[in-house]
Parts: structure tokens; sequence; C-alpha cells
């Protein structure tokens, strides 16, 4: 079956339709980025409110299924466990992308709020903005995109581990619209589309930031021969990462990259502001809870202006373009779980370490521009890349943490990359959870070259674009999603666990001995 993979029509139609842009991207790179900056505009003009609108129900969908009687549902038989332990299973989270995103927005968003405030009345560059920028930030990076990738992951992952199905989004709907083969192969093959568009997104984002620290550090310029390059050697990386299978290299280096992640993160908690770092912390996660409905609906019809649109709508967006990716993955590292586990473990413990993550290092740049006269805010607001590393030079061992950093961005494009091949990879070939090593090398090929299309043809514009505009249809199949779950969950029994029937009897026992013996 593998050696006719290429005879698969959503294989096919995807990998011709992401070839086609390539190519298109490649020789006409102009008109390339007219195009899709008239997309861009038609899609944020029209269609913001149904991004903030669909995050919003969702969250609010998890957290009532959470608490449900459906909780307690596995994602797998009632006797099944985890396969992989909490701090590996949150590593290998980290390692489906979100860590790459993190890594460049940490600093690079609370300082832009801080340089021009997302909020009308309040002056730039004042402890006043700092705190809004902290807020939203955490806002951004909170519960909603995640909410996203579990909604796609926990149905993938009901289907696949406890119905014994394939992963792919056309199945996942099918109690809704059926299983005519014409529509199932239209629906994964946009999902792939719209997968591949929001890798690019993130690959190009980890691209620019690691070409900002070899300009910081080796004095290279960040333009696109060396961002190229990077492409070039991280192609290389990933492939041979990808060779070794899911519970070798993604396992190992999300391991490593979480690691790293915590040791960074320690060294800036310490040689950092610590007392405001935590103030920080605690006021911002105020601000984030009181202001996060206001936040989550907050559109600029009456003003106008274009600040949610270029921050919060493009940020749901991008979550909603890979949410198949994401979600896939997810729901394949999380076979054993119970729905209750799942959704808290997706939903809440990321939020929580990115939240923590921007604080210290984002916290830490605002209080030197605020209390030490430093400029970190301009410099982001001159070059977005040079975020983290502009702030790493008003710290010791700043040429040692700067290397580290470059590491750290390296091995999380690496894992972002490699668990993307797999899992494209898996939903063009039916939902294989062992795909052919070819299949992963011709995504690898094409993630590669969207990316690298989209910085020659727009850099950072062009890659929020690829994520605002392919998300659009998928928005509508994530509303069909809900109420597929909905429909799965009414048809399944509530069970006892043999492991509580168990603990039962011996309680049982217990008490009838308690019982003779007075």
């Amino acid at each position: 079956m593998n050696d006719r993979f290429w005879k698969k029509p959503v294989f096919l139609i995807s990998s011709i339709t992401i070839l086609i842009l390539v190519i298109l991207g490649a020789t006409m790179p102009v008109q390339f980025g007219n195009v899709a900056n008239m997309l861009y505009d038609f899609t944020q003009i029209n269609f913001g409110w149904l991004y903030l609108l669909t995050v919003f129900v969702i969250i609010v969908f998890l957290i009532g299924l959470s608490i449900s009687k459906y909780g307690a549902i596995r994602l797998g038989g009632d006797d099944s466990r985890p396969d992989y332990p909490f701090f590996t299973w949150i590593g290998m989270l980290f390692s489906a992308g979100f860590g790459v995103g993190l890594v460049f927005w940490g600093v690079a968003e609370p300082m832009s709020h801080f340089f021009t405030s997302p909020t009308s009345g309040v002056e730039e560059l004042t402890p006043e903005a700092a705190r809004v920028a902290m807020g939203y930030s955490f806002f951004h990076w909170g519960i909603s995109q995640w909410s996203v990738f579990g909604i796609v992951g926990l149905v993938i992952g009901f289907l696949q581990f406890r119905k014994n199905k394939d992963g792919l989004v056309s199945t996942a709907l099918e109690p809704v619209v059926g299983s005519n083969k014409v529509v199932k192969n239209g629906i994964d093959s946009f999902a792939v589309i719209a997968t591949v568009m929001g890798i690019a997104t993130s690959l190009g984002l980890g691209i620019l930031q690691m070409g900002g620290g070899l300009e910081a550090v080796f004095g290279f310029s960040n333009g696109i021969p060396l961002q190229m390059i990077i492409i070039v050697a991280v192609f290389g990386a990933y492939m041979l990462s990808s060779s070794t299978g899911l519970n070798k290299g993604i396992r190992y280096l999300g391991n490593f990259n979480l690691a790293l992640s915590l040791l960074l993160l320690l060294f800036f908690f310490i040689a950092g502001p610590t007392v405001f770092i935590m103030e920080t912390f605690t006021l911002a996660i105020g601000d984030f809870i009181s202001h996060f409905i206001t936040y989550s609906l907050r559109l600029q019809p009456y003003q106008g202006g274009t600040w949610v649109n270029d921050w919060t709508i493009f940020y749901w967006a991008w979550a909603i373009a890979w949410s198949p990716y994401v979600g896939a993955f997810v729901a394949r590292v999380s076979k054993g779980r119970t729905i209750r586990e799942f959704i808290i473990g997706v939903v809440v413990v990321p939020p929580a370490l990115a939240m923590l993550w921007i604080a210290t290092l984002g916290g830490t740049a605002l209080y030197y521009d605020l209390n030490k006269g430093t400029s970190i805010a301009q410099a982001v607001d001159n070059d977005i890349t040079s975020a983290l590393f502009a702030t790493l030079d008003h710290l010791p061992f700043t040429t040692l943490l700067s290397i580290l950093a470059i590491v750290l961005i390296a091995t999380f494009l690496i894992t972002s990359a490699d668990s993307a091949t797999y899992i494209l990879s898996s939903m063009t070939t039916n939902g294989s959870l062992l795909p052919p090593l070819i299949v992963k090398v011709v995504w690898g090929v094409l993630m590669s070259a969207i990316a690298g299309v989209l910085l020659y043809a727009g850099g950072l514009e062009a890659l929020q674009t690829a994520s605002l505009v392919s998300a659009l249809p998928f928005t509508i199949l994530l509303i069909i999603l809900m109420v597929s779950i909905v429909k799965l969950l009414k048809k399944e029994p509530i069970t006892v666990r043999p492991v509580d029937v168990r603990q039962y009897e011996e309680v049982k026992k217990e008490a009838e001995k308690n019982s003779d013996a007075e």
C-alpha cells in the first residue's frame, strides 16, 4: 500500500497545490506578494469577527466538556495508560511548534506593545503601557491558541485510539458531513494545505530569529542568502531526525528543548530582576483573567484601526491554520489519557509555562527599559527578530547565552519540522501511524520550499498572510468538529474503568472484614 502513496488523491492534490505555489512564488515574487496582500486585506476586513467568535466558543466548549461526565473517558481502551511520562509529554507538546513561536515572540511581543500600546489613551514607553503590554501578551499566549489545538487533537485522538479509526480530519467530521469519498478527500486535502501554510509561518519566524541571532553574535547579515542557508541546514537536520521515528528523534529532542528552555528561563529569573518578574507575572495573570472576555471579543468597528487584525486575529488564524498538524500530533502523543486530563494538560499547562516565559524574558526587557535607561523597545521596533538578543546584551555571559539561544531556536525548528513531516505524511497516507520515509522527504522538501518562498516574497508579512488566508475555510470545519464530537460522545457508554472495579472490590472486602471483626 505504501509503495502506491503517490496514487492517493489527498497526497496528489495537496502536494501539487503547494508545488504550484512554490513555483509561482519563486518565479513571480512581486505578483505573488501583491495577490497575497489582496487576500490578506479581504480576509481580515471581512472575517476577523469569525475568528474571534469561533475561538471563544471553542474555549467555552472545552471547559464544559472537561467538567462533564464525558471527562472520564480515555483516549484509548478503559484500561489503557499514557504512553509517555508527564515531563516527556509536555516536552513533546512544545516540540509541535509552539516553542519556536514563543521563543520568537517572548520578548518581541511585550516590547512591541510597550513601544506602541494596543489601548488608546495609554502613552507609549510608560509603566501603564508596560502593564497593558504584558496583559495582552499573556492573553495571546494563553488558553485561546491551545484550545484550538485541543479540540482538533481531542476528536482525532478519540477516533484513533478509542474507535480504532484513522486520524484524518475528514473522519472526525463524518458524524456531520457523512463519508462521501469526494467530500472526504476535499476536506483532507484542504487540511493539509492549511497545515503547510501554518507550519511555514512558524518555520519562517524561527528562521528570521535565528538569522537575527547569527547577525547579533557573529555579524552575519540577516538577509535572504543567510535565511536560505538556514533553511537548507535545518532541512538536513530534521530529515535525519525524522528517519529515526517518533520515539527517538522527536522524543529526545523534545526533552532537550524543554530542558534548555528551562535552563534559559532559570538564568533570566536569577540574573534578571527576580522580584519584578514575579510581580509582573502576578499582575499580568490578574489582568489576563479580568480582561479575558473583553480581549477575546475585541474589534474596532467604531474608531477604526488595524491593531486587533494585526495581532489577535493573526494569532488566532495562525493557530487555526496549523491546528490539523498540532492537533494530530498532540493526539498521537496523548494516547491513554482521559479527556479531562487531555484538556487540562493541553489547554492549561503549556499556556502557564508560556506566561512564565513571557513574564521572565519580556519582564526583564521591560525592567531594563523602565529602570535602566536602555532602548530595547526601540531596537525591537527597528528589527523585531533582534528582540531576544537585544535583551541578552544587558545580561552577563551575553555571547554564551546568545549561542545557547541560537541552539534552542535551531532545535525547536528541527523538532517542529520533524513532527510536521510525520503528521503531513500520515495525513496524506490515509492516517498511517508509520508513513513511509519517501513521503516524509517529499513533505520536508515542500515545507522548506514554501517557507523559503514566503520569506523571499515578503518576509514576516507574507508569513502572516499565509496563515490568515488558509485559516478561513478551516474555521468553518472547527465549528462542525464541535458538533461532531458531541454526536460521538453521546453514543459512548460511560463505564467504570477496570482498575476502579478492582479498587471497589478491595474496599468492599476490607469493609466486610472490619464489619466481621466488630
